[in-house]
């Protein structure tokens, strides 16, 4: 390829850098409050939601993140065709467009929401329980809420604890986007194999991983700088 064919791919796989961020950055956003959730609701003492709790982490963990996602895609459509669905499921289902590219990026998102969720809520979990008892029964004598207790003092010494673990999976979701091109979801992977067609090149590929790289670089050198702020006592 020449130098004027290397920029242009650049450029194309430029445009859709954005829609790669919009999905990692929505998937960040609802993934770890849902991780959180999860978490809470694993420790609960009524076994039916901790065992459902459970099965649900180890369903998302051990599958593949491309199979969810192509569920995810396939069985809006197949659901709404099926019968015998409650009213307001059928309702909810009949009203979404099964053909945009909102729908597209909702149902893509639903899966790496999930699936990251998983993830985060044991990162979160054993943060949690990393929190020596005595915290909490110091905060009952000082006639401390359960809710108080949380908030402020279990929450920010779980959240110190689980930089690190969490800046992993960050930094591998911003890889993981690309196996959104499994249904065909305009992002940089996808982009760069059509190129590489259009081209018959693997130039687009490295371009693209370049990318990845430099994301994963500027994620990294984040997460060393929170983990710095949030080493007080250093």
């Amino acid at each position: 390829m020449s130098a004027s064919e290397i920029w242009g791919v650049v450029r194309i796989l430029f445009n859709y850098l954005g829609a790669t961020l919009k999905l990692f950055g929505f998937t960040l956003l609802y993934s770890i409050p849902l991780g959180m959730i999860v978490a809470l609701l694993k420790k609960c003492r009524f076994k039916p939601i901790s065992w459902l709790t459970s099965f649900y982490i180890l369903v998302m963990r051990g599958t593949p993140l491309m199979l969810q996602i192509i569920v995810a895609y396939f069985a809006i459509p197949m659901l709404r065709r099926a019968e015998g669905l409650p009213a307001f499921l059928s309702n909810f289902l009949n009203s979404m467009n099964i053909q945009g590219d909102q729908f597209l990026f909702n149902a893509v998102l639903f899966a790496f929401v999930f699936n990251y969720a998983a993830y985060f809520a044991e990162i979160f979990r054993g943060g949690m329980e990393s929190i020596p008892q005595g915290q909490y029964e110091a905060a009952a004598a000082l006639s401390m809420t359960k809710t108080q207790t949380f908030f402020r003092i279990i929450l920010p010494q779980v959240i110190k604890r689980v930089v690190p673990a969490s800046a992993n999976e960050v930094i591998t979701l911003v890889k993981d986007t690309s196996l959104a091109n499994v249904v065909a979801y305009g992002e940089i992977t996808l982009k760069a194999k059509e190129q590489m067609q259009n081209y018959s090149s693997l130039v687009p590929l490295f371009i693209a991983g370049i990318f990845y790289f430099v994301l994963a670089t500027i994620l990294t050198l984040l997460s060393s700088f929170i983990e710095k702020k949030l080493n007080y006592y250093k």
